[in-house]
Order: C-alpha cells, then sequence, then structure tokens
C-alpha cells in the first residue's frame, strides 16, 4: 500500500500531475501547474486572474480562482463568487464530455447569480448567465465544448 500524498501541511493532496481541464495524469507526466490555494487576490485581481485561466482553457483552474475569492471575501460577496466557481466547474464537465454534470452546473452557477444587483466588481452576471443558459441547451443536445473557445467574459474589456 502507498502512502498517500500530502501538502506541506500534511493534508492528503495528489501530487499526480493534471492537464489543463483537472484530470489527474500519470506521475511523471507533463502536466499544467496548478494553482496556489488559499490566496488573497482583490476582487479585480480574482476577476483578472480567472478570465486569463479561462482564455487558456483551464476553467478547473478558475474555479480554484473564484473558490480562493469566495472563501477569503466578505460573505456577502460569496454568492457572486460560489457562482462564478459553479460556472467553471460546469465548463470543465462540459468539456470533458460529462454533458450531465456540466449543463447541471452551468444551470446551478447561473441561477447562483441571477438575482445579484448591477455588476460586481465589473462582472456581466447579465451575460454570463445568458452564456450559462445558452451552453447548458447545446450541451445538452450532445454539443462537443472546446473549453477556451467556449470560455465567457466575465466583464467588460479586461487591460
Amino acid at each position: 500500500m502507498n502512502a498517500r500524498d500530502r501538502d506541506v501541511e500534511g493534508r492528503a493532496r495528489s501530487a499526480r500531475p493534471r492537464d489543463g481541464l483537472g484530470r489527474p495524469l500519470p506521475y511523471g507526466a507533463a502536466g499544467v501547474e496548478r494553482q496556489p490555494e488559499g490566496v488573497v487576490r482583490s476582487p479585480g485581481e480574482t476577476v483578472v486572474e480567472a478570465q486569463r485561466l479561462l482564455d487558456a482553457g483551464m476553467p478547473f483552474h478558475a474555479h480554484e480562482v473564484f473558490e480562493d475569492a469566495w472563501k477569503s471575501g466578505p460573505e456577502e460577496a460569496a454568492p457572486l463568487w460560489r457562482g462564478l466557481a459553479q460556472l467553471a466547474v460546469g465548463l470543465t464537465h462540459s468539456a470533458r464530455g460529462n454533458a450531465v454534470g456540466g449543463a447541471r452546473l452551468l444551470r446551478r452557477g447561473a441561477a447562483g447569480i441571477k438575482g445579484l444587483d448591477g455588476r460586481p466588481y465589473g462582472v456581466d452576471v447579465p451575460g454570463l448567465v445568458r452564456w450559462a443558459g445558452e451552453l447548458a441547451h447545446r450541451v445538452d443536445g450532445g454539443a462537443a465544448v472546446d473549453a477556451a473557445a467556449e470560455a465567457p467574459r466575465l466583464a467588460g474589456r479586461l487591460e
């Protein structure tokens, strides 16, 4: 029996490399660098970093950025970050070919942010809700999903 991989704090954490969609690869394979956990970013930094990862076809990694914001930010911002994390995971599952899980998470994430007022931190909530609904519908219909090609725009033009 092999000992479980552990992080520096002793928590169980697989050391296997992962691909851009977060799937584990064999030990020794070239993978995508993991997102560090527990990084505290400003809301603007969160949006920019997540957009960079989404554009690179790495929605699994973008979800980790949103998760950090959700866990470290103010409670009133949690619904936004949680919903965005669910959208990113929905895109991840859709790109992995898991149509049922992908569509379900896209709809759940959209429902979680739908009622938010305005454009919190510049995030285009109505546009993301529309994007998620359209993608979920296509995924339900059997469409293949390329994560980078389907990456949503989180906000207006990001510099």
